[in-house]
């Protein structure tokens, strides 16, 4: 009749191939595990990087639009103040006093070689034509589509680039962080293939084994959603 040692020592006998057959998997998971952390981390470095170069391209593409608004800005100033002095030369030319009106034709003419812009003077041409055709509506000149853009148009292309360039880096920084946590799944998966490897119980060396598969597993998928970045 078999003793109850016996019938142990059958059990463990019949146990301990799947026990090594086990631990072999475990060790093999546990290499790829490491390989899989590794690339994760690398990749979620590589996002960070790309990350602050564009956020610092971002911040100077800012800085020129800002100082290409100024410009434009300052200038409109000077063409409004020239604008408002050619009207009133405009007005004087008018008048009945033959002198006062070659006057302000002469100051007119000066001003219109010395202070206007090709831009502004395109405005003015468009500005003239549009009050001609439409006497009920006073068109000004700096109301141009065109000379705004002229002015403006730098501005607003460097603006939205600029925009652009910062939102590509907030898509990097969101996938930096998206790796970063698919390595912490990582890690726990890691973690529970490291304690399959030293329980001797064989059912709860399966379970933990089975837990730190399907972890990994489910983190190798979400990975190889994030685009690979290279150096």
């Amino acid at each position: 009749m078999p003793t109850e040692n016996s019938t142990d020592a059958t059990d463990e006998a019949t146990v301990q191939p799947k026990r090594d057959r086990l631990e072999l998997m475990v060790a093999i998971m546990l290499g790829l595990v490491s390989i899989g952390i590794a690339y994760a981390s690398f990749q979620a470095a590589l996002y960070d990087s790309q990350m602050a170069a564009a956020y610092q391209r971002g911040t100077a593409l800012s800085a020129e639009a800002e100082s290409l608004y100024l410009e434009g800005n300052q200038q409109y100033v000077r063409d409004a103040e020239v604008w408002n002095r050619l009207t009133e030369l405009v007005v004087a030319t008018e008048s009945a006093d033959p002198v006062t009106a070659a006057n302000a034709q002469t100051a007119y003419d000066l001003l219109m070689f010395q202070a206007v812009s090709e831009d502004m003077s395109a405005a003015i041409d468009w500005s003239n034509a549009q009050n001609e055709a439409d006497p009920e509506t006073y068109y000004s000149p700096l109301d141009s589509e065109e000379y705004q853009a002229a002015l403006f148009g730098g501005y607003a292309d460097t603006k939205a680039e600029a925009e652009r360039v910062v939102a590509e880096g907030n898509e990097h920084n969101s996938l930096s962080d998206r790796l970063t946590l698919y390595t912490v799944l990582m890690s726990v998966s890691l973690f529970l293939l490291g304690i399959a490897s030293v329980v001797r119980q064989y059912r709860v060396q399966v379970l933990l084994a089975v837990s730190g598969a399907v972890i990994f597993a489910i983190s190798v998928v979400l990975t190889a959603f994030v685009p690979f970045v290279g150096l």
